[in-house]
């Protein structure tokens, strides 16, 4: 066949059809030559192989190859120059190949011989690639795919796959030297703030156009947080196919699989651990994209050295298996392959910070997460929501669910209890809850109907245990979490035994195929076998249960062998002993460890006094210690919790609640307290510490106060070394504190200035608050520079410390280039107009400031003048606070202008100036025009009753207003009676405060009137305005029609008993109104019956005020247990 009529017959795809492979059927031909079917067979060649071509030629095998094809004539000079003229190399290959594949066979012929003679390994992965990289997928679905692990948490209805980890700048301090739980417990489950979410398919990819790709990614959680079900997880969509789909090999290794080797070399390891790989040498070349994965560093038995490993870079060559995973890491092995370590993050931290180029971290359950864990788990809506009740009305356990996998224990073991009818409730303690899991997990069969253990079985079981606590006790001392064969042999653990229920409910075998391995199931199961263990061996040991094989001076008794576990935990800096002690207290209680009873072989009072002692025990330790409160004291009250001695716990969390720590805060206290700062909900909002904390105790808590999200320390009279304290608090990498209230202590400019140090680092203060200290113009300044450069904080108050114009002009300097500050406040602190001038024409550039308090700042109507001729040009602020600040007719009449083309501002407060009848009309008129403005408070001017009929003129035409407030304005009856009518056909009014005005009972009934048509107005504020009898009844009548009306503040009138009978009338019809405030009515017992009566038939009312009635101690009572006994839900105050 020639040349052109090959092209054309390979090229016209439409008179083909698809038979096997890469081999057509042609539609039009009959050829039945048998050169015709070796020349199909030669095209296939270049097709086959064209994708493998694409992705592993280089610029340079490219370059020889055109110039050999060149030299056989085989690509003319024309092709030459179309080829070059290509920018990219993919582009240049592609061409080039569909230029050859026109020239079949000699082409293909040749270009094969060609790659083979030039790289013999690229000819190979060429011709090999596609169906290594298809057997290799097939192997690792197998391998990687359902799992049946408890723990894995898609078996629970949570897509780990499309749960996003946190971009993270390097671990935290805590991270670094802390155990897990106390991790999570300190933090109170929640996550870093201002992290940036990844998801799983771009955990490889450039984190922006200009940036490369990570070389080694560190992965960070906490054990049980799912790290190895997230590797399961990638591993399995990479093999559909569903993310990164330019990694041609994926090698994922666990270092418990590591541990089998002293000495090996990477491609005796890649052999060994995927035998299925014909050529490892092709893998790690570096021709083909490869990412390592070594998940669970943590597990690994050898501390990676990376100062003193020795370099290697060869691949054949064996080195000690720690020095190949440093080399690894380093990129000394296999530079151009991808690294993903997973780990926890106290070991995480062992990896240099300077090779690591990406850092995440796996999130815990949200409580949404959890329900949605729970709801998976059972079907049963009403055992849910029984444990989920148990959670919530237990902190502790809800921040412990913070991770999946003791999550999981907590949620089966509340579902089995319930399950089986326990009477005795649900577990208290994490001792009690683990008990049960054990005991759970030993018997045989479901909750109901379960068949009682033999005696055989309930032998081999106390034989298991007592092994398997042995295992996990001295493993714990050993920072070992997996364990071999050998090691279960060498602890008295008969494997057989693994595939029990107790076994398998405790442990986990994985295998691969380099070794076999056992853990348990959980870091904490291993922590509470490791603690029945040293209970019940500690009874008869007579050395020191911590030193294993070595000699030891004799240690007899419970109590020695006890303090000799605290004073362990005491002194291990990680805390890896914290939760093994506080189950080895929790044991000493007879409610937690009854469940155990059978397989401990306890007796009914075995523990004896112990629990008591304990106690006494802990309570000292709690007032021992250093000046500081360290994690490691915290974890003696969590200790006291297990134990189930909470009296000390109870009553610094009441005197917490009421605010009552003054003077109190010993060192006992202090410990109590930072524990209660993890688990007390208390705490989980808003810290309140004011009128209570002082130099001394802020020195002892501080490290405690880094996790706290909101913290107040009001009136605790500091000073500015207490700055320098907090300075450094906020300055901390781990600092979680998002709100910071300082207000009412003695702060001058010198602890601003230690403020503004730790604004400058800090990343996530979003609110602090310095109202009534002293800071003073300087300090001012010192904090404005911070701000130029803080880009978290959105919320700052100033008011009342003395700044003046300079600090005022400092703070409009901030506000030309902060883009993130939303509200300022710098309420009375006597910037005058001159300090408003510099604040205004700041406004004219700023567009973030959405909230501005001047109050109390002697501005005037210069200044005011001032902040008008802002508000003209700037359409961002939403609240502007003018309160006190001598503003008259002529401020008014600037700032009016402004309000006629500013279409921005929704709240105006210009309470308590002296704006008149002028200053009115100039806003009725402005109000005709604004459609932006929501709520105006006009409260303690001097309107009168003309400038308010001008405000009720505008009133029916502006339908933006929602709220007006004119409280103490001399308006009369003939200023209400304009406001009625105003009501009549205004549909957005929903709040009018009219208090102390004497509209007396005419201007009442005008009220009245209108809300028998008006449909809007929700709250209506009537206090002191000189309504008697007749304007009750009226305002009775109209509530037998209204439907909008919420609140009614009737406050200091004289309605009487009659009006009482009115209002009473009206509430037994009456659906909507839901505050009623009657206070000092002159009602009398009779008319306060006549409403306690009403309510019988009402069940509305929220809230109702009876006070200063007359009415008497014990007619007091009478009718609040009436009201109360017909509508519970009600507020009363008589």
């Amino acid at each position: 066949m020639e040349k052109s009529s090959l092209c054309d017959f390979i090229l016209d795809r439409n008179k083909r059809i698809t038979w096997q492979g890469d081999c057509y059927v042609d539609l039009q031909s009959t050829h039945s030559n048998p050169s015709i079917k070796v020349e199909m067979e030669d095209v296939g060649w270049i097709k086959e192989h064209r994708g493998p071509l694409c992705r592993f030629t280089t610029k340079r095998l490219l370059e020889g190859a055109v110039s050999h094809m060149r030299m056989l004539e085989l690509l003319c000079a024309d092709e030459e120059t179309q080829i070059k003229a290509l920018d990219k190399l993919q582009d240049q290959v592609d061409t080039f190949t569909t230029i050859l594949m026109c020239k079949e066979p000699q082409a293909s012929d040749a270009l094969r011989a060609f790659i083979e003679n030039y790289d013999s390994q690229v000819s190979q992965l060429i011709t090999m690639h596609d169906d290594m990289v298809k057997e290799h997928k097939e192997v690792l679905q197998h391998r990687f795919g359902p799992h049946s692990d408890s723990l894995t948490a898609d078996h629970h209805g949570l897509n780990v796959a499309s749960r996003a980890l946190l971009l993270v700048d390097g671990l935290s301090d805590l991270q670094q030297k802390e155990h897990d739980l106390m991790q999570v417990e300190a933090t109170r489950g929640t996550k870093r703030h201002h992290t940036r979410q990844l998801g799983l398919a771009k955990l490889l990819e450039p984190l922006s156009r200009i940036s490369l790709p990570p070389r080694v990614s560190l992965t960070l959680g906490v054990s049980g947080i799912g790290k190895s079900t997230l590797v399961r997880s990638f591993v399995q969509l990479w093999c559909q196919g569903e993310i990164c789909t330019d990694v041609s090999f994926i090698l994922p290794l666990a270092f418990w699989e590591l541990n089998a080797f002293e000495k090996i070399s990477m491609e005796k390891l890649v052999k060994l651990a995927f035998p299925h790989l014909p050529d490892p040498s092709l893998v790690l070349s570096g021709s083909c994209r490869t990412l390592f994965i070594l998940d669970g560093l943590d597990e690994f038995r050898c501390p990676l050295d990376f100062s003193e490993a020795a370099p290697c870079n060869d691949p054949k060559k064996e080195v000690p298996i720690d020095d190949l995973v440093t080399n690894i890491i380093r990129g000394n092995l296999l530079p151009a392959a991808a690294v993903w370590v997973t780990s926890r993050p106290s070991v995480g931290s062992n990896v240099p910070g300077g090779l690591v180029d990406r850092v995440t971290e796996i999130p815990g359950f949200s409580q949404k997460d959890i329900q949605l864990f729970l709801n998976n788990c059972f079907s049963d809506k009403h055992l849910v929501g029984q444990i989920w009740a148990h959670l919530v009305s237990n902190k502790i356990f809800m921040v412990m669910s913070y991770v999946p996998g003791i999550c999981w224990i907590l949620a089966s073991t509340a579902g089995y209890l319930l399950q089986s009818g326990c009477q005795e409730g649900l577990p208290r303690t994490c001792t009690e809850f683990f008990s049960h899991f054990c005991s759970m997990k030993a018997e045989a069969g479901e909750p109901r109907g379960r068949e009682p253990l033999k005696a055989e079985q309930l032998h081999g079981n106390r034989k298991l245990l007592g092994a398997l606590g042995r295992l996990a006790f001295y493993g714990l001392l050993k920072h070992k979490h997996t364990f071999s064969e050998q090691d279960m042999r060498a602890y008295g653990v008969d494997l057989p035994s693994t595939q029990s229920s107790l076994g398998s409910g405790v442990l986990v075998r994985e295998e691969s195929p380099v070794c076999v391995a056992f853990r348990f199931t959980h870091l904490s199961i291993q922590e509470f076998l490791a603690a029945t263990y040293y209970h019940t061996s500690s009874k008869r040991a007579i050395f020191d249960l911590f030193t294993e094989s070595a000699v030891s001076w004799p240690k007899i008794g419970f109590q020695n062998h006890f303090r000799s576990a605290l004073q362990r935990s005491q002194q291990a800096e990680d805390g890896h002993l914290d939760v093994f002690v506080r189950f080895l207290a929790g044991l000493l209680c007879p409610t937690a460890v009854r469940p155990l009873a059978g397989l401990l072989a306890l007796g009914k009072d075995d523990n004896g006094g112990l629990k008591g002692w304990a106690a006494g025990l802990l309570q000292s330790l709690l007032a021992s210690g250093g000046a500081v409160v360290s994690l490691r004291s915290v974890n003696i009250a969590y200790c006291l919790q297990e134990l189930q001695h909470t009296e000390l716990l109870r009553s610094v969390e009441e005197d917490l609640k009421n605010g009552s720590l003054g003077g109190k805060l010993t060192r006992t206290h202090c410990v109590t307290l930072a524990y209660l700062l993890h688990v007390s909900p208390e705490c989980t909002e808003e810290t309140n510490l004011s009128s209570c904390m002082d130099i001394a105790t802020v020195k002892s808590l501080l490290p405690q106060l880094l996790y706290c999200s909101h913290l107040r320390l009001e009136n605790n009279h500091f000073k500015d070394d207490v700055m320098e304290l907090l300075g450094s608090l906020l300055s901390a990498k781990d600092c979680h504190i998002q709100k910071l209230s300082l207000a009412d202590n003695g702060i001058s400019n010198k602890g601003a200035k230690a403020l503004s140090r730790a604004l400058l680092v800090n990343r996530t203060l979003s609110t602090l608050d310095l109202r009534g200290n002293r800071i003073g113009a300087k300090g001012a300044k010192f904090l404005a520079e911070a701000l130029k450069t803080n880009q978290v904080l959105v919320s700052i108050n100033f008011q009342n410390n003395q700044i003046e114009e300079e600090g005022a002009r400092a703070l409009a300097e901030v506000l030309q280039s902060n883009r993130r500050l939303l509200s300022l406040n710098i309420q009375k602190n006597s910037i005058g107009p001159d300090g408003a001038r510099w604040i205004a024409n700041a406004l004219k550039t700023n567009r973030t400031l959405t909230e501005l308090i001047l109050c109390s700042n002697q501005l005037g109507d210069k200044g005011t003048s001032a902040l008008a001729l802002g508000l003209m040009v700037n359409h961002s602020l939403l609240s502007l606070h003018l309160q006190s600040n001598s503003i008259s007719d002529k401020g008014m009449t600037a700032l009016t202008k402004a309000l006629r083309s500013n279409h921005g501002l929704l709240f105006l407060n210009l309470r308590e100036n002296s704006i008149g009848m002028k200053g009115a009309r100039d806003m009725a008129k402005a109000l005709q025009e604004n459609n932006s403005l929501r709520d105006l408070d006009l409260t303690a001017n001097l309107l009168h009753d003309e400038g308010v009929k001008a405000i009720a003129g505008a009133i029916k035409v502006n339908q933006a207003l929602t709220s007006l407030h004119l409280q103490w304005n001399f308006i009369k009856c003939t200023a209400t009676k304009a406001l009625a009518d105003a009501l009549l056909t205004n549909t957005t009014m929903q709040l009018l405060d009219l208090q102390e005005n004497a509209i007396g009972d005419e201007g009442v009934e005008a009220l009245a009137g209108a809300l028998k048509t008006n449909t809007s107005l929700c709250t209506l504020c009537l206090q002191g305005v000189s309504a008697g009898r007749s304007g009750a009844i009226a305002l009775a009548e109209a509530l037998m029609v209204n439907k909008s009306l919420h609140t009614l503040d009737l406050r200091g009138n004289t309605i009487g008993m009659e009006g009482a009978k009115a209002l009473a009338r009206a509430l037994k019809t009456n659906r909507t109104l839901k505050s009623l405030n009657l206070q000092e009515n002159s009602l009398g017992m009779d008319g306060a019956i006549f409403i306690a009566t009403a309510l019988k038939g009402n069940n509305q009312l929220t809230y109702i005020n009876l006070q200063g009635n007359g009415i008497g101690e014990s007619g007091a009572k009478v009718i609040a247990d009436a009201i109360k006994t017909s509508s519970s839900d009600c507020i009363v105050e008589i």
